[in-house]
């Protein structure tokens, strides 16, 4: 697989996000808010947000990587957010949408506790060989 989803020593673990389902075109994670996640004005940090969404993505883009690649490198995302949350656990689902042989394109949604839609984020991942 080439990376170690429980590894607290790179921003995905020190942050907390965990892994529902972890497998090609499809990852769905969660992340447990905390203090240490909100902005000063008492809600989730966007950047929370985005990095929970980009590792969702980054993670599956590894497990889909074409024949011949070797990793990958982001080179777009984009971020609307729609609502903010303050408490419980946000959600994450990242979708291949293209799957080329020199690029990728990922879907995610980050809902909220109750399942309410926070944000939607598109990546453009460079394969590399």
């Amino acid at each position: 697989m080439g990376f170690d989803p429980s590894d607290d020593t790179h921003l995905p673990g020190l942050l907390g996000i965990e892994f529902d389902a972890l497998e090609e075109k499809l990852v769905r994670a969660r992340l447990p808010l905390r203090q240490a996640l909100f902005a000063p004005n008492g809600y989730v940090h966007a950047g929370t947000v985005v990095a929970l969404a980009d590792t969702a993505c980054g993670y599956g883009c590894m497990l889909s990587l074409p024949e011949g690649g070797t990793g990958f490198t982001t080179i777009e995302l984009k971020t609307s957010f729609l609502r903010s949350a303050n408490e419980g656990t946000i959600t994450c689902e990242a979708q291949l949408v293209h799957g080329g042989r020199t690029t990728q394109v990922w879907d995610a949604t980050v809902r909220d506790a109750e399942g309410r839609t926070m944000a939607l984020f598109r990546c453009t991942q460079l394969i590399l060989r």
